[in-house]
């Protein structure tokens, strides 16, 4: 990503106060805040997420459009995830992460019960796709 499209990323994401998911007390505030068409690929487009969550908050079990693929960076706190059957890892503020078509988002939750974290995953899709996570029926 290039520093001016992160650039007005990061100012979307602080700026935005929208909520596209706010469901409960330990559920993270899932929040778009910023779209773009890719002009050499048609079809796709870069979408950013700002995903928050409180002390001891989580996201359910999930997965996103067989289309995306996703670039997660940590911007404050810890966030604790597991993609896939891979191991449980722990990412820090800066510390980045990836998921590719068909992944499986086991585990995602703020590694601390007292502090929030917060990580912006930037979202490469097709461009019609609205509905960017799909909990995992158990």
């Amino acid at each position: 990503m290039t520093k001016p499209i992160l650039a007005l990323a990061v100012a979307a994401l602080l700026s935005t106060t929208a909520t596209a998911h706010d469901a409960g007390d330990k559920d993270a505030k899932v929040t778009l805040v910023y779209e773009h068409e890719l002009p050499d690929v048609p079809g796709k487009s870069m979408k950013g997420v700002l995903v928050e969550y409180g002390p001891g908050g989580f996201s359910s079990a999930h997965t996103h459009p067989n289309s995306a693929f996703i670039y997660a960076t940590v911007l404050e706190g810890a966030i604790r995830s597991q993609v896939n059957d891979g191991p449980i890892t722990v990412y820090k503020a800066g510390e980045s992460f990836s998921e590719i078509p068909g992944d499986r988002h086991g585990v995602s939750e703020n590694a601390s019960d007292t502090q929030p974290a917060r990580l912006l995953a930037v979202f490469v899709v097709d461009t019609n796709e609205k509905e960017l996570t799909f909990p995992i029926k158990k």
